[in-house]
């Protein structure tokens, strides 16, 4: 076939050659751009996500300002119920006002030292200060002071508690030993 046959072939049948060498254009574009479609994908994924975690900050934004006034109100009650470390007197005060509105007799109270904390321990904001407490006095009385001590100002957790009579009298005095812990701010 000669150029000149060839070019006459390509003149009588323009729209089907055209439409060959398109077909075969995008068959190489296909081939060379095919691998791009998985990193598309993995892009397109990431930004979905990244997309829908904005979308649910801004729909869990609407309260914040309310839920941010409902955390510094909760820190501020919680701090008022903390006992400080070193203020020795007031924490043993605590448990002489409990004394004369219960009516028991104190005969020993003392605040356990704290424990040194290990080297690499992280520091906490909150430590469990440790008291030994006895009290004398009727089981109703007695009661009552352990009430007052667990649902009273300060976060408590009774560690141990015996119970004993002083006597062998039926109804006579009792004596209550405590070991129970406060929570403190440093």
């Amino acid at each position: 076939m000669s150029n000149e046959e060839l070019i006459a072939f390509l003149k009588k049948n323009a729209i089907s050659v055209a439409c060959v060498i398109v077909s075969i254009a995008l068959g190489f574009g296909i081939y060379y751009r095919n691998d791009l479609l998985p990193e598309a994908e993995k892009v397109l994924s990431a930004r979905t996500q990244q997309g829908e975690l904005l979308a649910a900050n801004i729909e869990d934004s609407s309260q914040l300002k309310e839920q941010h006034a409902a955390i510094i109100a909760s820190n501020e009650l919680i701090s008022a119920r903390m006992i400080r470390v070193g203020q020795l007197a007031e924490n043993l005060q605590y448990f002489y006002r409990l004394e004369s509105e219960t009516n028991t007799k104190l005969t020993s109270l003392r605040q356990v030292p704290l424990a040194p904390q290990p080297k690499g321990a992280p520091k906490t904001n909150f430590v469990a200060v440790t008291f030994s407490v006895t009290a004398q006095g009727d089981y109703k009385q007695l009661v009552d002071l352990l009430r007052r001590i667990e649902a009273g100002e300060h976060y408590c957790r009774v560690i141990t508690c015996n119970l004993k009579p002083l006597s062998d009298m039926r109804g006579g005095q009792l004596q209550l030993t405590l070991n129970l812990e406060l929570l403190a701010t440093q």
